[in-house]
């Protein structure tokens, strides 16, 4: 995936790399309930995987990074908000610790939960 030259060697950062990162600043975001998946057969093969990226894709083009991000929002939030806070938040935290830029974070609302509160 992303690939940097060094003095040294080469060192090369794979897209697990960028979703884990990607994962820990959405469950940051206020209203965010859950990660969902892009589609049935991305949650079929995600419930026999238990892989960590569910619900997060990672491209690269021109040395940028695109991420798309699918998550669960809270009934009763301000839905553009929220993704906003998410679109910032992934953003800020991939290009700090990763020193490559983010192009685009585009948010995928798939469903709304009520809180247990509210039930």
């Amino acid at each position: 995936m992303p690939t940097k030259e060094e003095k040294l060697g080469i060192i090369d950062i794979s897209t697990t790399t960028v979703a884990t990162i990607t994962n820990q600043a959405v469950h940051q975001c206020y209203g965010v309930v859950g990660m969902a998946n892009k589609n049935l057969a991305d949650g079929i093969s995600n419930v026999l995987s238990r892989d960590s990226r569910r619900g997060i894709e990672v491209k690269l083009e021109d040395n940028q990074l695109i991420i798309d991000v699918y998550v669960i929002v809270e009934y009763g939030t301000r839905i553009r908000v929220v993704a906003e806070s998410i679109q910032n938040t992934v953003k800020f935290h991939v290009e700090k610790a990763l020193a490559i830029p983010v192009r685009a974070v585009n948010v995928y609302v798939q469903g709304l939960r009520m809180s247990e509160e509210r039930e």
